[in-house]
């Protein structure tokens, strides 16, 4: 069986999530640009004299598939290398998947990673 692990992250951070995602031995990864909000609310910024609310707050969406057994060790690096400790740092959530399938080769499971 295969997990899913997906994480939001500050952009500072992709360089040290890529780093420990290639360490931990996943193959690959998939990165989108995301918006959103958590605890903190946003912030307040002022742009010539006005002051303005800022409620999404740029982000990144990490993604990679790891077999089962990996996923807490490459969930707890992930944190690792994404963590600050300053408010806003992200989230990390792990999804079973059911089926997984190489689209060129047609490779099913653990044999698609």
């Amino acid at each position: 069986m295969q997990h899913l692990i997906t994480t939001i992250i500050k952009p500072h951070a992709l360089d040290g999530v890529k780093e420990a995602i290639k360490a931990s031995g996943s193959s690959g990864m998939t990165v989108t640009d995301v918006s959103g909000f958590g605890r903190q609310g946003g912030h307040s910024e002022t742009y010539r004299g006005a002051e303005y609310q800022v409620e999404f707050l740029p982000k990144l969406k990490v993604e990679v598939v790891v077999s089962s057994e990996d996923a807490d060790r490459v969930a707890r690096e992930i944190q690792k290398a994404a963590s600050t400790g300053s408010i806003g740092d992200g989230k990390i959530w792990v999804t079973t998947i059911d089926r997984l399938m190489r689209i060129r080769t047609g490779e099913m499971g653990d044999d698609a990673l």
